[in-house]
């Protein structure tokens, strides 16, 4: 066994999705690259963690302080999409029907994983509700049961705020998460999407 090989595989199969099948074949695809190309990965694998930050607004990643589209001048500043995680981001992107700006929670709520409240960007959530006072939040987390009791939970904190509160429509497959949804699903989730108040769901429950 070729040591050098050996590690890498080790390395490649460490990475989601990556099982050792995968992880020999992107192994001895690389030994076949010239020496320009593997540097160029290796550099830009290796200058990742120092290159790339985390938004100081809406916790996406981002070049500098402010990610390109908290940045934009072509956003729609008012409109704020509640999102778990950067991921759903570049997937809300990819659907072209959105030119808000973003809030990345950084989960959703799971008592039995032991993410609560005080675990996510909830108070920055609320702090940018009360300081850049947008016309609407879009809760866009996706259709899983934990996903759901975050929605609930988000609406009964900013009920108070006097904030239209909305969601995806109901198109969305329940239980997926945002990323693995198609374009055309997403997109007509974002265009129907509906209000959510606190104080209807109590009453409905």
């Amino acid at each position: 066994m070729v040591k050098p090989l050996e590690e890498l595989v080790e390395a490649f199969a460490r990475l989601p999705t990556i099982g050792r099948k995968s992880a020999w074949r992107l192994a001895l695809y690389l030994v076949e690259r010239s020496d320009d190309e593997v540097r160029n990965l290796a550099h830009c694998i290796g200058s990742l963690k120092e290159r790339v930050m985390i938004c100081r607004r809406c916790y996406n990643y981002s070049e500098g302080e402010l990610c390109a589209i908290c940045s934009s001048s072509t956003r729609d500043q008012s409109i704020i999409c509640v999102v778990e995680r950067p991921v759903d981001i570049f997937t809300i992107e990819r659907s072209g029907r959105y030119r808000g700006v973003y809030h990345v929670l950084g989960g959703v709520l799971s008592p039995i994983d032991g993410v609560t409240a005080d675990k996510l960007r909830i108070t920055e959530l609320l702090h940018r509700v009360e300081t850049e006072k947008p016309v609407e939040i879009i809760l866009g987390l996706g259709a899983s049961a934990d996903a759901e009791t975050t929605m609930l939970y988000l609406a009964k904190r900013l009920a108070a705020t006097g904030v239209r509160v909305t969601r995806f429509a109901r198109g969305l497959p329940a239980g997926m998460e945002l990323e693995y949804v198609d374009q055309v699903t997403l997109a007509q989730a974002m265009n129907e999407r509906t209000d959510l108040r606190y104080g209807e769901i109590k009453e409905n429950e």
